[in-house]
């Protein structure tokens, strides 16, 4: 199963993730970790996205594609992956899916995991508290989410276009948000 899992911080994407990744037998890609992965490599686009970083500048889509093709490319993509952090935007999205289609391996799934603005602030306050994030406070949590939703909406729209989207609830124990997410991705599974 190729899966796509998006949503606001806090919402308990790498959590689920974890779990998936265990529960599906595919790896769990970070774009982040792929990223701090490359650099620390010194592969071709870690040294391209280091110089990049070092100059405070946002890593291209290009490098950030370029890497993802070579993770695909790895044996342990074959019978599938858990996308995180990425695509964050709409051109990322459709160069994602052109991606994925020339490689023959096109996305099965877009899983949003939903939970209201406000449970979230105090999520990440929580977060916050436990272990002192300075980014986690009231103020810079709703910036961060309006970012999110500004950024993220095309995403979801493309991808609900598609008939790809599958919104769960994530309130509830993470054992229930998890119950919800194999309900509504045993469809898909069912067909692959």
């Amino acid at each position: 199963m190729r899966l796509v899992l998006l949503g606001a911080p806090g919402s308990g994407k790498g959590t689920q993730a974890g779990r998936l990744k265990t529960h599906l037998q595919v790896p769990h890609i970070s774009t982040g970790d792929l990223l701090r992965a490359e650099v620390a490599a010194g592969s071709k686009l870690g040294l391209q996205a280091k110089e990049v970083m070092a100059r405070g500048d946002l890593v291209s889509d290009d490098i950030l594609l370029g890497m993802l093709e070579a993770r695909f490319s790895q044996p342990d993509t074959d019978n599938g992956f858990i996308l995180d952090g990425y695509p964050r935007n709409l051109a990322q999205a459709a160069a994602l899916d052109e991606l994925l289609v020339r490689i023959g391996q096109p996305m099965d799934i877009a899983l949003q995991l939903e939970v209201d603005n406000e449970l979230l602030i105090e999520r990440l306050a929580g977060r916050a508290r436990e272990e002192g994030r300075a980014d986690d406070n009231p103020e810079s949590v709703r910036k961060r989410l309006c970012i999110y939703d500004e950024q993220t909406e095309p995403v979801i729209d493309f991808y609900r276009q598609h008939g790809q989207l599958v919104v769960v609830d994530g309130v509830g124990t993470l054992d229930a948000v998890f119950e919800r997410i194999l309900e509504a991705i045993a469809p898909v599974r069912e067909l692959g």
